[in-house]
Parts: structure tokens; C-alpha cells; sequence
């Protein structure tokens, strides 16, 4: 199964495959970090309630993606840290985003799904499903989270997370034309009430979202 830090980074891969769409550096920050915590979360490593996140088993998953957050969250379990809420890890994770975002890459190469040439990134399999993972072919994101916005079928809890984490970080404003925001937003409105896993997450990358709004504007003026 890929992880969410995977999945967003093919998720803002154009249909060609050649380059990333370009967002804000913010978005994708804290877009891949609430998806570092959630697929924690989805390991039973931590769990999060709205005033703080607790370590709940601190055995390494040998994955480069989320072994380096979840041995800071051990580390910190025995320190003044111990009861931070999920706001502190979001914004702790996304200060290394960009090693996130390598090793997300390095991973999707090694299973074979994307090919580095020439500084472009590349698809390896030009259908609609990824390679082999974990003993099955997965639909690909894009493709997945299309049709659980335009159409009326039942998202997974994964399609769930990835949409919520997109929603929070202005994603779709960068991956959808005006119009299809438009039309989608109901069905995202729907789906923002599923998200059982990471609720805590996603609200602390609203409220940080909030701040920085906040602390521009008098910029601006």
C-alpha cells in the first residue's frame, strides 16, 4: 500500500508525467506532513485527539517515510513535548517536507511506478493502475479521487484522508478548473464529515492556515 506522502506527490503529477504542479510551498508542507501523521495514525503509532497527540507503540515499520517522524514523537514522549497537540507535530513534520518529498519520490521509483530521466519524472506504466503493491495492482489516486468527487461512489477511508488533506491544503484550487471546485465542493463538504481518522490533523492545518492568512494580511494593507 503506498503511503499518503506518495500519493500526494502523484496526485499533483501532470497527466503526462513530466513535471509536479506547481502550489504553494505551504500546501504541499503541510500536506505532506498531516500525511506523515495520519498514516501513523492508520500503523497504530500514535493516535490524536483535539488536545494532543500520544505515542502508542514506538516499534520502528522500516519505512523512510515515517520512521524518522515517529522516532521524534518517542523522543519527545518523555519531555515537555509529551502532550503537544497535533498543530506542533504538523508544523514540526513539514519543517522537513522537503526530505518527505525525497523520500516519497525515491520510494515511488524503487516500486517501480515513476522513472527519473533527465531531471523529469517519468510513469513507468502508462494504465491506470500502479504496479504491483503489496500483492495487487492499486487504481491510481487521480483517477480514484475524480470519481469519488464527480460521481456518487462510496470512498475508501484512504480516499477519504487524501481528499481531506488536499481540501485543507488548497490543493484542489491547483488540480481543478474554478467550475469543477465549484461543483465538487458539495461532495467535499460530505466527505470532510467521514474523516473519523486524523480529524485532529486536518483542524490543525486549518488553524495554522488561519495564522498564516492572519499574519500576511497586515502586509498587504
Amino acid at each position: 500500500m503506498l503511503r499518503f506522502a506518495e500519493e500526494i506527490m502523484l496526485l499533483l503529477l501532470d497527466d503526462e508525467g513530466a513535471r509536479f504542479l506547481r502550489v504553494p510551498d505551504w500546501s504541499l508542507r503541510y500536506a505532506l506532513a498531516g500525511g506523515v501523521l495520519m498514516d501513523l495514525a492508520l500503523e497504530d503509532r500514535i493516535d490524536t485527539d483535539l488536545e494532543k497527540l500520544i505515542l502508542v507503540d514506538p516499534t520502528p515499520l522500516g519505512d523512510e517515510i515515517l520512521d524518522p517522524a515517529l522516532a521524534g514523537i518517542a523522543a519527545a514522549a518523555e519531555t515537555r513535548d509529551a502532550h503537544r497537540d497535533a498543530r506542533f507535530w504538523v508544523e514540526r513534520e513539514a519543517n522537513r517536507a522537503d526530505e518527505i518529498r525525497e523520500a516519497a519520490i525515491e520510494s515511488l521509483i524503487a516500486r517501480g511506478i515513476l522513472e527519473r530521466r533527465e531531471g523529469r519524472f517519468l510513469w513507468v506504466f502508462r494504465s491506470r493502475r500502479y504496479p504491483l503493491v503489496d500483492g495487487k495492482a492499486e487504481r491510481e489516486v487521480k483517477l480514484r479521487i475524480m470519481e469519488v468527487l464527480f460521481s456518487d461512489v462510496v470512498p475508501t477511508p484512504r480516499d477519504v484522508v487524501i481528499i481531506c488533506l488536499a481540501d485543507a491544503c488548497g490543493i484542489f484550487t491547483e488540480l481543478l478548473s474554478r467550475r469543477e471546485v465549484r461543483l465538487a465542493m458539495p461532495r467535499i463538504e460530505l466527505i470532510r464529515g467521514m474523516d473519523l481518522i486524523g480529524r485532529a490533523v486536518t483542524a490543525a492545518i486549518w488553524d495554522i492556515e488561519v495564522s498564516l492568512t492572519q499574519a500576511i494580511r497586515p502586509h498587504m494593507v
